[in-house]
């Protein structure tokens, strides 16, 4: 039986219409009552250009209020969005475009030749809009977005969300961290990326509002939580390093109750250093699969649990295909995890089983069932039948004096298989040698984890959420412009 709910923001619009829903950097603010008329308005726009329920309609853009509205228009049409990241070449882009069946890029420009017709948020905004019926319910069952993983191995994949998927989400997270009249979410990460969209969605359902930066700017950010009342924020474990070297001998206001920490493990040095800090860090684990987060820890374990991502979220399930406190691979089933891929029933298929989701990560759950997040299967080096976890060993190196970012790979080695290597990019400050980087490794690590090479880089490859893009570190172990040791 299809469930079905009133349209959420048409909802929220009628609870609280006066209540805040988007807050911008430059004061401007857009109630629920607001953003409900803006974006029917944009739906009856889309109309015109013959937009239609199931519709495939890609979202090429980074945080803004005209995305904010896109979104939900397509919602109020019953059409699916696909959501573009901007950082990737035309050629990419082309090849989601084409996998999705996209009918139409909305954008904040159209300067990129892509195969789809083109057209911008303001070229939708000067037409003239159709007088038609717009959906008053949202059937959980069906699909509103698909977002493509990163596809870091082979082809990208575009993971199908339900209204569905999104709701339990936003219900799963808000019955951990709990829900305030006060709350106010900062969200830095990108849009198109189901963490930032995430947030979004959140607002919506809870009637809060999101005060939203168009892209991560470290010094806005602080100054975000600092001063603008937020209470929650995203964010990736670089962002929290840039936090911790801006405050100094400050701390940020009692109202912010967490920070929510996701994209993978987290150096537990760095960890401390935030309990130091008293800053409110929340380990969690979600994938795009998952609609966001389904791993949390929650409130009153956040402290003592340091390096957990907590325990899976209420409607949530997970396992390990290992003995407790082994590591194995994590599979995971609840609400918030997708159906599958769309156009690809061979990935689905291995990916899903019995609603099971093989997530390809590794970890191991402790005597209380909190999950510990090792690595990526993919990423793992096996030198000499030994298995090395490169987040292991970047875990111990970031906590060297003077590196301010690391990531370690595999290289193929005649004699081992493979061997560590490291890529660090050193404060500017700092000067440091691979003897100096070396000598702290042979310190803190058995002598077969120690990275064989170090190579310098001014800044490692990351993505639009700060991960790590540990597959382009490869390009750098025969690029003569880097010095290895």
């Amino acid at each position: 039986m299809t469930e079905i709910i009133p349209h959420w923001l048409t909802k929220q619009a009628d609870l609280a219409p006066e209540q805040t829903a988007i807050e911008l950097t430059n004061g401007t603010t857009y109630t629920f009552l607001e953003l409900k008329e803006k974006s029917q308005s944009f739906a009856r726009k889309l109309q015109t250009l013959g937009v239609r329920k199931s519709a495939k309609i890609g979202i090429l853009s980074t945080n803004h209020i005209d995305m904010v509205i896109a979104i939900h228009a397509l919602s109020y049409l019953g059409a699916v969005g696909v959501m573009l990241n901007v950082r990737l070449t035309e050629k990419e882009l082309n090849y989601q475009l084409n996998d999705a069946g996209v009918e139409l890029v909305l954008t904040q420009d159209n300067e990129k030749m892509l195969d789809s017709k083109i057209a911008s948020f303001s070229d939708v905004w000067n037409l003239h809009g159709t007088q038609s019926e717009l959906s008053s319910e949202i059937h959980l069952n069906e699909i509103f977005t698909i977002i493509y993983t990163s596809g870091t191995t082979g082809f990208p994949k575009g993971v199908m969300h339900t209204y569905g998927n999104h709701w339990w989400s936003a219900v799963g997270s808000m019955l951990n961290l709990g829900l305030s009249k006060h709350d106010k979410w900062l969200a830095a990460l990108p849009m198109f990326h189901v963490s930032g969209l995430s947030i979004l969605l959140r607002s919506v359902i809870y009637g809060i509002p999101v005060f939203m930066l168009e892209k991560y700017d470290k010094h806005q950010f602080h100054e975000a939580l600092m001063k603008k009342g937020v209470t929650i924020a995203s964010v990736v474990t670089m962002m929290l390093r840039d936090l911790i070297s801006q405050l100094g001998d400050d701390r940020y206001p009692e109202t912010l109750r967490c920070l929510l920490l996701g994209g993978g493990p987290a150096p537990e040095s760095l960890l401390e250093k935030a309990k130091d800090y008293q800053i409110p860090v929340f380990q969690s684990y979600g994938m795009t699969e998952t609609s966001s987060q389904i791993v949390t820890l929650s409130p009153g374990k956040a402290l003592e649990k340091i390096g957990s991502s907590g325990k899976p979220l209420f409607p949530a399930q997970l396992k390990i295909n290992a003995p407790k406190a082994q590591i194995g691979e994590i599979y995971v089933k609840g609400p918030m995890v997708t159906k599958g891929y769309f156009n690809n029933a061979d990935e689905t298929r291995k990916s899903l089983e019995d609603g099971w989701l093989a997530t390809g990560d590794l970890g191991y759950t402790d005597a209380e069932g909190f999950l510990y997040i090792v690595d990526r299967r993919k990423d793992l080096i096996i030198s000499g039948g030994e298995n090395i976890y490169p987040s292991e060993i970047e875990k111990t190196l970031s906590a060297m004096e003077g590196i301010r970012d690391i990531g370690v790979i595999g290289k193929a080695n005649g004699t081992w298989g493979q061997i560590p290597v490291a890529f660090v990019a050193v404060e500017h400050s700092t000067v440091l040698t691979a003897d100096n980087i070396l000598t702290f490794a042979e310190k803190h690590l058995a002598k077969y984890k120690v990275p064989k090479e170090i190579y310098f880089l001014n800044q490692l490859p990351r993505n639009a959420s700060n991960k790590l893009v540990r597959h382009q570190l490869k390009d750098h172990l025969t690029d003569n412009d880097f010095q290895s040791h």
